[in-house]
């Protein structure tokens, strides 16, 4: 039996951009465009542009030259940046969209959740559409009836089941979109980011719902930005890139790729200028930057403590100041959240509840060592007026760095550590008794 169950070849698709709907023309109309041409071409040869059939309408490939496989009973994460292409290639394993070149093999019945009220029909209801889709993917009567009440119950709409779909808001739709394509037993499973709309609990239970159909042998893709959720959810990744596909391996090699596209390994971000910078007429950010043995990095040794540095002008004479960073890890976690009130430092701050004068100050946070795991991470910086409410600056992901692992923490054990941070903590041994 063949163990394939998606098989893309040469995928691409092209589109045409800015290209107008063509209006209703009068004769006088198309008789002076037919007239006017051949004056409009010369010109542009003399300005040095081609004119032909390329010129005429300017085209971009959304995804050229895509192939990879999909064993049966993979669960899939497809990973890229906005316009990478991931959105479109799922449309067209859905037969929503024709590759203009290429082909696509799909080895089983497929259930897809793409963008809000795919496949509805607005003047239905909730029950109608149900049914609408179950026909669609070839279902019998029977099998849907004994899934409807499940449907019904994991979409948590029962009041509005029978309301037509055209009423619901976008998170009514996610929920009842998504109880369809999981419970209707689809072989294969394709789900783009669109579960973003709905509440943090109903996106829980989604990605549980989604490691049910795995875990029964179905083939799952999925495409998502939240990397926790995919390197959760997936054992292997396809990561696109301008339409083409960049790299297709287990999913942690991917992730690890994806993230170090963007990494910025500079170390510090500023502004010349408060014209510039980020603020208001009371706070301006100058610069934020990570410090280690004096000197600026965007890698760190894991045994090394290291300072995280905030520079701002203030502007507003005779107020307070409070400064906050907080810590993302690779895979979105927060790690770290603190900021220079008395009660968050193990040292006072001088400046702590002090008003500020005008002038440029820089408040530094130290990171000790042997704290951090190895990895990426995010630093995003809050200044605020007094009073944890009153927020001038917040500048998420201002910059990012890396924490080394050397290997000094590694004499007896040199496989990799799992957990978000990674200590050295106190120990100790005593003999309580002897034989």
């Amino acid at each position: 039996m063949n163990n394939i169950a998606i098989k893309v070849k040469n995928l691409s698709k092209q589109y045409r951009i800015g290209e107008q709907q063509t209006k209703y023309r009068t004769i006088r109309e198309t008789l002076t465009d037919a007239v006017q041409a051949p004056f409009r071409r010369i010109g542009k040869i003399l300005q040095g542009h081609a004119y032909g059939a390329a010129d005429m309408d300017e085209t971009i490939w959304a995804l050229k030259d895509v192939s990879f496989e999909v064993k049966r009973g993979e669960v899939v994460g497809i990973i890229g940046r906005n316009g990478a292409g991931k959105s479109t290639l799922l449309k067209m394993l859905s037969r929503i969209t024709e590759p203009t070149e290429g082909m696509a093999e799909i080895h089983g019945r497929v259930g897809s959740l793409l963008e809000v009220g795919t496949g509805f029909h607005p003047e239905l209801t909730g029950r109608e559409n149900i049914f609408l889709n179950g026909a669609i993917l070839g279902m019998k009567k029977k099998e849907m009836v004994r899934k409807f009440d499940e449907m019904v119950s994991f979409a948590e709409i029962e009041k509005f089941i029978d309301t037509p779909v055209k009423f619901y808001s976008s998170g009514m739709y996610v929920r009842l979109a998504f109880a369809v394509a999981a419970h209707l037993e689809p072989e294969i499973l394709l789900v783009d980011e669109v579960l973003a709309v709905g509440d943090a609990e109903f996106q829980k239970k989604c990605l549980g719902k989604m490691g049910d159909v795995a875990k029964g042998g179905r083939t799952v893709l999925f495409v998502s930005h939240n990397m926790l959720s995919l390197k959760n959810l997936c054992n292997k990744g396809v990561l696109l890139h301008s339409g083409r596909v960049v790299m297709e391996n287990n999913i942690d090699a991917v992730i690890s790729k994806y993230l170090d596209k963007d990494i910025k390994h500079a170390g510090e971000t500023s502004w010349s200028s408060p014209e510039i910078a980020p603020g208001d007429d009371r706070v301006k950010l100058k610069a934020v930057r990570v410090i280690s043995e004096g000197n600026v990095t965007g890698e760190v040794d894991i045994s090394k403590d290291f300072w995280i540095e905030i520079d701002y002008w203030n502007l507003e004479p005779n107020k307070q100041r409070m400064v906050f960073i907080h810590i993302h890890n690779s895979m979105g976690i927060w790690i770290i959240s603190s900021g220079n009130l008395a009660s968050l430092t193990l040292n006072k701050d001088p400046w702590s509840y002090r008003p500020y004068p005008e002038g440029v100050f820089r408040t530094a946070c130290k990171i000790p060592g042997c704290l951090l795991n190895d990895g990426h991470y995010n630093i995003s910086v809050y200044i605020a007026g007094s009073g944890m409410s009153n927020v001038i600056i917040a500048k998420k992901d201002v910059l990012s760095f890396s924490v080394l692992d050397t290997g000094l923490m590694r004499e007896e054990y040199t496989g990799a550590w799992p957990t978000v941070i990674r200590p050295r903590l106190e120990w100790g041994t005593e003999q309580l008794s002897s034989k």
